[in-house]
């Protein structure tokens, strides 16, 4: 049996899939590798195989023996196993069933005016202060904090410690550091709670607190949770499309000629830019078959969606941006189960920002070649540091 591969993988191209990736997703198999951290793991990055694993529950985010289990990196917050093998099913569908009415169509249409005003804001900022700028810091950043702080009621002016702490918690080589900001996150949300107990508003931690059977520590935790996940993700994907759009002129000026494509163009763009990492961590529960390979109860497992959704069976010349691609069977918010909660708002947002963006800035173009950028390297998300551009 030859040697495990070592991720992670070299991304040339803060756009592009790793050349080795897209070696190892052509062969179709799962493939032994070896973590950042020097632990064994298998890589599945097939889009079917992916898909059907997603939603398998022979796999699971916990492991019987957690301090043995193998890990992905550095990260308390991601890189090993999460919550307790007995219950965790139990516990997953506690969550969702918690979270699940503060994402209704319903309150997500209450949300569009106000997603629409604070992102014309953002851009008449931005125009004012002119050419050049930096979309991340203008745009990418500021917007989806906005947002998830309206949605949670966390003060705004809060943001730039919240920021850092959640940077430290998705840190993928420092497990002090990340650590620590987990800790202060979660001891900030705390703090949220006992505010809101005292003088609650019409906010989803309000809300929580007001749930029967919910205790401050899971206002907290959920709270937290979603404070993490409803801004960063989206933060990475805004500046991951805008830079995919920019990087092929073409594409921009089909979207400023047909807004109409919006849609179309925020799944494509959810689809194509990869983000780097090593693929979504799951634990074997059982033994089980993967494509032919025998797996172990208690073998890491990492679904590579960002090489599912390159594959060619499902998408023809994956590496091309087409905003008028039917890119929706990619697996970016996952699959089945745990298909993620907040893909609405997500998908709310980057709707209006490049609807916004196209039409208040049609000659938009980037200060440096896409070449010169990169993605971080150290965090959970990836994503850029920064986007220079011009108009």
């Amino acid at each position: 049996m030859s040697d495990p591969i070592q991720l992670p993988f070299e991304q040339a191209h803060p756009l592009h899939l790793a050349p080795e990736l897209r070696r190892l997703r052509s062969q179709g198999t799962p493939h032994r590798v070896r973590t950042a951290v020097g632990d064994e793991a298998w890589l599945v990055t097939g889009h079917a195989a992916v898909r059907r694993l997603l939603d398998d529950d022979r796999l699971g985010r916990a492991h019987p023996e957690p301090e043995a289990a193998a890990r992905v990196g550095e990260s308390a917050l991601f890189g090993g196993p999460m919550g307790n093998a007995d219950t965790e099913h139990a516990d997953h569908a506690r969550m969702r069933a918690l979270l699940q009415p503060h994402f209704t169509p319903g309150r997500l249409r209450a949300l569009r005016p106000r997603i629409d005003a604070l992102a014309c804001r953002l851009l008449e900022e931005m125009a004012e202060q002119g050419p050049p700028a930096d979309l991340h810091a203008a745009v990418a950043v500021p917007l989806p904090i906005l947002v998830i702080c309206e949605l949670l009621g966390v003060p705004y002016e809060d943001r730039d410690r919240f920021r850092a702490w959640t940077a430290e918690a998705a840190n993928t080589r420092d497990r002090a550091r990340s650590e620590h900001g987990l800790g202060e996150l979660f001891a900030y949300g705390q703090r949220l709670v006992a505010r809101k107990r005292d003088d609650p508003g019409d906010d989803v931690i309000s809300r929580l607190c007001a749930t029967e059977g919910v205790s401050d520590a899971e206002a907290a935790m959920l709270s937290m949770a979603l404070l993490f996940a409803g801004h960063e993700t989206t933060v990475v994907q805004i500046g991951l499309g805008a830079l995919a759009l920019l990087a092929d002129r073409r594409q921009w000026q089909a979207l400023a000629d047909d807004p109409d494509l919006v849609p179309d163009a925020v799944e494509e763009l959810l689809r194509a830019p990869h983000r780097g990492g090593a693929g979504i961590p799951r634990y074997a529960r059982t033994e089980l078959d993967i494509g032919g390979v025998t797996v172990r109860a208690g073998d890491l497992v990492l679904l590579h969606t960002g090489a599912a959704n390159h594959d060619p069976a499902v998408f023809p010349d994956p590496g091309r941006v087409d905003v008028t691609r039917a890119a929706g069977a990619h697996l970016t918010f996952g699959h089945g189960a745990r298909y993620c909660l907040g893909a609405p708002l997500a998908r709310l947002e980057l709707r209006t920002v490049f609807a916004r963006l196209v039409e208040r800035f049609p000659t938009l173009r980037l200060a440096v070649d896409a070449e010169e950028l990169t993605v971080r390297p150290d965090t959970l998300t990836g994503g850029l540091a920064e986007l220079p551009i011009r108009w």
